[in-house]
């Protein structure tokens, strides 16, 4: 690997002090930073393998992605729009999944890296969940695709444990009556006992975590409903003797919380909230789950694109983070967000919550970044490795061209990276100390581009027509 020096940039360290480090030089030897130093002509010790010039670049942490579903990237544009969760989920998402193959999932890994390294994202948390247990192949090829393009991924196996009662099954053919012609799953097919779940993840875990310093193997409880109490037990006993993180998803929307005890509440008084539990959405809670997140050190993650599109509701983040909840940002699925662009979502996140609120104020540039970086890597468990510039730290870094229009002038340089960006001015990503994105190319990439467009575009096409999904939605107006 060597060593790499990045140089004459403005680096946003995103350490303990915020400290911006105009023309500044870092310098990585065999993954790791090794200086941070403001001295644009720093000699080396040792010979350089590559120098990069910087000037004109703004150099940025890694972006990271905490929550996010890859394969559900083929799906873009098959009838998501005007559906809210359990709708878009029984007759849009179920169905699709349903229906992709080994090579389906490894053209979706593809497709879904390409696009989060080219806005500058170096670490992705995927929450898995629709993979029958039996379907080993997919995963390793979805694992053997992020080795090869170089992304750092933590592959948290979705895993259901509970079978749909009368009642759920019920609430399921009402949602799927909306479309006869889509070919439903089984929910069984998604559902294995809890001892057959913890052999797998166990396997998985033994096979795959630590590959190349990049892949972690997580746990995830698909949804709180659909997991027995020592199914969540065992989660959180895995999470901690591994030294990993388990995660599921929380309160995405009202139906879900409408029993007399909160998903919060529940997951506190069995013992699933704590530093090793990371809960995805927490869109409806209470100022009561709010402090129990906080007392127990519980993560969030905050995936506002998806949660708007599916009209969901705003998850209280300033609350939150008034409280001192570390939170992280996520895509989420890219079939209802749309895009995989963290620089892009935290203009949207700054935006949004400021006119939810009311409050100009209620949430910075900084805090907003913050999230996308350090308290993402917080939030993941691996703030000692990732999340800024600062020695011994992992080299995982991005340039931002800021000879844009957009960028011009960019007298704040957090506000400009935050506000102003687009996410393609990225055109460098550093990820181990390793180059795997360049001037619009991922080196790691096995074809040209535009054959892996024709290849999603062919696969997509066969997925919709396979399960009968629509290919639009018409939503008459009010």
């Amino acid at each position: 690997m060597g060593t790499l020096v990045i140089e004459n940039g403005t680096i946003i360290t995103q350490n303990p002090s915020r400290d911006v480090i105009e023309q500044g030089t870092v310098v990585v030897d065999d993954g790791t930073i090794t200086r941070v130093e403001t001295d644009p002509s720093v000699n080396v010790d040792r010979r350089v393998d590559r120098r990069v010039d910087a000037e004109n670049h703004v150099v940025i942490p890694g972006l990271i992605d905490t929550h996010v579903h890859v394969s559900d990237v083929l799906l873009r544009g098959a009838g998501n729009e005007g559906r809210g969760l359990y709708d878009w989920l029984f007759n849009v998402k179920q169905p699709g999944m349903a229906k992709m193959s080994p090579s389906d999932h490894e053209l979706a890994a593809e497709l879904y890296c390409v696009e989060a390294l080219s806005a500058g994202i170096t670490t992705i948390v995927e929450n898995d969940a629709e993979i029958p247990i039996e379907d080993v192949e997919s995963i390793e090829r979805k694992l053997d695709t992020y080795e090869e393009l170089g992304i750092r991924s933590a592959y948290a196996r979705g895993i259901r444990d509970l079978p749909a009662d009368e009642e759920f099954r019920s609430l399921i053919k009402k949602f799927t009556a909306k479309e006869p012609d889509v070919d439903h799953p089984p929910q069984e097919r998604y559902t294995a006992a809890t001892d057959e779940w913890m052999d797998h993840v166990e396997s998985l875990h033994d096979t795959h975590h630590g590959r190349g310093n990049r892949q972690e193997i997580w746990i995830a409880p698909v949804i709180v409903e659909g997991m027995t109490t020592e199914g969540l037990r065992a989660a959180v006993e895995f999470a901690e003797r591994h030294d990993v993180m388990t995660t599921t998803h929380v309160s995405e929307a009202p139906e879900q919380e409408a029993g007399p005890l909160s998903s919060v509440e529940y997951l506190n008084n069995i013992g699933y909230l704590g530093e090793h539990t990371l809960l995805g959405h927490c869109v409806q809670v209470s100022n009561t789950d709010v402090r129990l997140l906080a007392k127990t050190n519980t993560a969030v993650v905050h995936n506002i694109p998806s949660n708007m599109k599916l009209a969901s509701g705003f998850a209280p983040v300033p609350s939150m983070r008034r409280a001192d909840v570390t939170i992280g940002l996520g895509t989420d699925n890219s079939v209802l967000s749309d895009s995989v662009n963290l620089l892009a979502d935290m203009r949207l996140i700054a935006l949004a919550h400021k006119g939810h609120s009311l409050d100009p104020g209620v949430l910075s540039a900084q805090a907003v970044l913050d999230m996308a970086t350090i308290e993402g890597a917080s939030a993941m468990g691996r703030s000692a490795e990732l999340g800024s510039i600062e020695v011994g730290k992992r080299a995982d870094l991005v340039c931002i061209d800021m000879d844009a229009p957009q960028l011009t002038p960019a007298s704040d340089i957090v506000s400009a990276v935050v506000y102003q960006t687009l996410g393609s001015e990225v055109d460098l990503v550093v990820c181990e100390g390793e180059v795997v994105y360049e001037d619009g190319s991922v080196s790691g990439l096995r074809t040209d581009p535009r054959d892996l467009y024709e290849q999603v575009r062919t696969a997509a096409t066969a997925i919709r027509r396979r399960s009968g999904l629509p290919t639009r939605t018409d939503v008459s107006p009010l």
